[in-house]
């Protein structure tokens, strides 16, 4: 049985009653073991045909319906929450829940929770239907306990590129449910207070602190590289959710003022063997998805940075006052 809720039955009634005949099939990186599985039953149960997109798939800024557009009926997207895009095919979100037991973290969780009572609560899509439960567990454990809907997020929930949902809460602490350790480092960086993880993959808890000064300390070295850069590329990524080509232009418009060289760099995803062809540049700058920069940092030849670290460089921005980057849908 799959460790996620794929809602086949929900999928299956929306095929049937728009009589699709071509169904587009997506999932995120984490959940593609299941495509062909999904696809064989959606065939089976509605006659339609299925075509799985096989691209990379880094949230719900990145459907794949510019490429199905012409073709099919409906694009079938799971792992993500829908955003205000237009879409030019009809596309249907599916949150696919995890179905991990999150107890054995969750009491673990307690220990480091001493010492705060006002805590928020944050989670990705995978654990939102959690969130009361998890309001409940922490309050009975004598918590007072708050949770926050954010720009284009529901309640609780953070993004990669967006943390609306965090900001400026009185709380002594944050609480987050979930794997991996950039949503937390997010929430830490925006707010400056402590962020305790309790992880249902691993069945464990702990706090972002150690990992955040790793990070902070590799990010000051980049900045620190970029400051000698006198070429310049802007990376804009053509993905409709992570298109920033006004805050590109406005970039190239900054370092050209300080006599700095800047290039406008286009490309769908943005990887280190795309940039090989550009290393006669010295730096770049990602205006595309803000995880970019962070999580693949050792893997550019060059110092590769946000907007917000530019800043810095250019003097703009205090170190003290560093934080991650962010998309707010809608905008440019």
């Amino acid at each position: 049985m799959s460790m996620y809720d794929l809602d086949l039955e929900k999928v299956i009634k929306k095929i049937k009653d728009i009589n699709a005949s071509l169904v587009g099939l997506q999932f995120p990186d984490g959940l593609k073991i299941h495509a062909s599985k999904v696809a064989e039953q959606l065939e089976s149960e509605t006659g339609a045909t299925v075509i799985i997109s096989a691209d990379p798939c880094f949230g719900a800024c990145d459907t794949a319906h510019s490429k199905m557009a012409d073709l099919v009926d409906i694009l079938i997207h799971y792992g993500h929450t829908a955003l205000p895009l237009d879409y030019p095919v009809p596309v249907m979100f599916i949150e696919a829940y995890s179905q991990v037991d999150v107890n054995g973290a969750l009491e673990k969780s307690l220990e480091l929770l001493q010492g705060y009572h006002k805590i928020a609560l944050a989670t990705t899509t995978q654990h939102l239907h959690l969130l009361e439960d998890i309001k409940h567990f922490l309050e009975v454990n004598g918590k007072e306990v708050m949770v926050e809907s954010g720009s284009s997020t529901r309640v609780g929930q953070v993004l990669g590129c967006n943390f609306s949902s965090i900001k400026n809460l009185d709380v002594d602490a944050y609480f987050y449910l979930g794997s991996g350790n950039f949503h937390p480092l997010g929430i830490k960086l925006f707010t400056h207070k402590p962020v305790v993880i309790a992880d249902p993959y691993r069945g464990e808890a702990r706090d972002i602190e150690k990992f955040a000064d790793r990070i902070l300390r590799i990010r000051f070295a980049r900045i620190t590289k970029a400051c000698e850069a006198n070429k310049w590329g802007i990376l804009v990524s053509s993905k409709e959710g992570q298109y920033r080509m006004a805050l590109a232009r406005k970039i190239k418009q900054n370092l050209e003022n300080e006599g700095k060289e800047a290039f406008l760099i286009m490309m769908e995803n943005i990887s280190p063997d795309l940039l090989l062809p550009f290393l006669d540049l010295d730096a770049f700058v990602a205006t595309a998805c803000p995880r970019i920069a962070i999580d693949d940092s050792q893997m550019y030849k060059k110092p590769l940075i946000t907007p917000q670290e530019l800043e810095i460089v250019l003097d703009k921005r205090e170190w003290d006052n560093y934080q991650l980057d962010e998309i707010y849908f809608g905008e440019e």
